[in-house]
């Protein structure tokens, strides 16, 4: 049993802050941020939860997909930046469209977060547990930054994509995962709540990356994975139509990209106008690329991600 992407939707704020915008806060250009990242503006948000992102996403896919919530067996949502610990992202939005009493669950994986999800939802489609799946990733990054540290508050911006996956007989998909545990190169910690018997200091409590660390596991990782995908495989080159990599940087992706033999004609990127969505960025490209009409059937399109975990991972599935 394989699986088919039948509606893609996105949603993201109406708030666009440019680099201009940001050369207010901390001491930047947009030059600068171009230069180093790629990034033009990115969507900030003023009044959406990350729920509220999740739920519109999740409604666009479906009327994509032309189905209703009741035709949903299972919801899965990806999200570091929930406005919760519980009830879950995936539960809440469950609530909100109305779905059945499906089971509901998150996905914590950071920038990864889209391909662990596609991932653990080919485990139910292929146990014939689901057939269909709404697969969510919302992230409002903004509520984990340090706007005084320019190496991260100039990269990161806020958005929500969803799918809906279908079991299929005529389907293709294929994946290679990775994850290797660490917090010094990539860190977002919890907030520690104020229990009066807990001794240890608190941490410092934004979201902190070693850019140049972050920068190598990065590309080495885009490399490693695609090129292992492709020889399990046994695809070429000329049979991948389009190469979408998470949107973190642009350098990445140009250091990344010769090194996986796939020409970069093939790569979409729009990190320009959105930033690093985090495991929203890859299903926002690919409901772009749909609602342009860029896809058709039959395309085979590869997903390369990393991040914090450390985590990375590399999908080919079949349009």
């Amino acid at each position: 049993m394989n699986v088919k992407i039948i509606g893609t939707g996105s949603y993201v704020p109406d708030n666009v802050v440019t680099n201009d915008d940001l050369s207010n806060l901390v001491e930047t250009s947009d030059e600068w941020i171009t230069k180093r990242v790629g990034i033009k503006e990115r969507r900030v948000s003023v009044n959406d939860t990350t729920l509220d992102m999740g739920y519109k996403a999740a409604l666009d896919a479906l009327e994509n997909a032309n189905v209703t919530s009741a035709d949903i067996d299972l919801i899965i949502a990806a999200t570091i930046s929930s406005d919760a610990a519980c009830p879950s992202l995936a539960c809440m939005i469950q609530n909100k469209i109305g779905a059945s009493d499906c089971m509901a669950f998150d996905v914590s994986a950071a920038c990864s977060g889209f391909l662990f999800a596609l991932e653990t939802a080919m485990g139910y489609i292929e146990r014939k547990k689901a057939k269909k799946i709404l697969l969510v990733c919302a992230e409002r990054m903004s509520k984990l930054l340090d706007w005084s540290d320019r190496s991260t508050c100039v990269i990161f911006g806020d958005g929500a994509a969803a799918v809906v996956l279908e079991a299929s007989e005529d389907g293709y998909y294929e994946s290679v995962i990775h994850a290797k545990g660490g917090n010094d190169v990539i860190n977002i910690p919890a907030k520690d709540g104020c229990s009066p018997f807990y001794k240890v200091e608190p941490e410092h409590p934004y979201l902190f990356m070693n850019g140049q660390a972050t920068f190598k596991f990065a590309v080495k990782s885009i490399a490693h994975d695609v090129k292992e995908l492709m020889e399990k495989t046994g695809l070429t080159q000329d049979d991948i139509a389009f190469v979408i990599p998470h949107q973190a940087n642009k350098r990445i992706i140009d250091s990344a990209q010769p090194k996986t033999g796939i020409s970069l004609d093939k790569w979409y990127m729009n990190i320009e106008r959105f930033g690093n969505v985090s495991g929203a960025s890859i299903p926002i490209a690919l409901n772009e690329m749909n609602r342009k009409g860029m896809l058709k059937s039959g395309d085979k399109i590869l997903f390369t991600a990393f991040g914090g975990g450390l985590s990375s991972g590399a999908v080919i599935l079949e349009w």
